[in-house]
């Protein structure tokens, strides 16, 4: 086994929200975070180093356990392929990426939903001013 793949860090946080407007006013406003970029289903926000994703949901307050919430960890690019293989050897995995940047999102033990994602909201960012046609507002 590879003892230097490691997670590095937190890389982001996705709540799914029933009502966007409200979440972004309270990440904003009540928090003080820095909305970054805002869309119909979704917004992205800074904490200081990390950064939080606002997921609409219309199930989210009938059944919470289906929703988009996850932790996503941080991983070095050279490693990422080295993690994957290992979880995908011993974890289940609940979603394919579909995302900008190198995904993969695994449940742990006890059915926390978890990513492991290359990237950062710059890289993220980038992604959606390249591609305007998408619909997602950046600032």
């Amino acid at each position: 086994m590879n003892q230097t793949a490691k997670v590095t860090g937190l890389n982001h946080l996705t709540f799914a929200v029933g009502d966007l407007k409200r979440s972004v006013t309270f990440y904003r406003d009540v928090l003080g975070c820095e909305l970054g970029a805002i869309w119909a289903t979704g917004a992205y926000l800074e904490a200081g180093s990390l950064w939080i994703c606002l997921s609409l949901d219309a199930e989210v307050r009938r059944a919470p356990t289906a929703d988009y919430t996850h932790a996503a960890f941080s991983v070095e690019a050279d490693a990422f392929e080295v993690l994957s293989a290992r979880l995908r050897a011993t974890a289940v995995i609940w979603k394919e990426n579909r995302s900008e940047g190198a995904s993969l999102y695994f449940l742990d033990p006890d059915g926390h939903r978890l990513e492991l994602h290359v990237g950062d909201l710059e890289t993220r960012l980038l992604h959606y001013r390249e591609r305007p046609g998408l619909g997602v507002t950046v600032s």
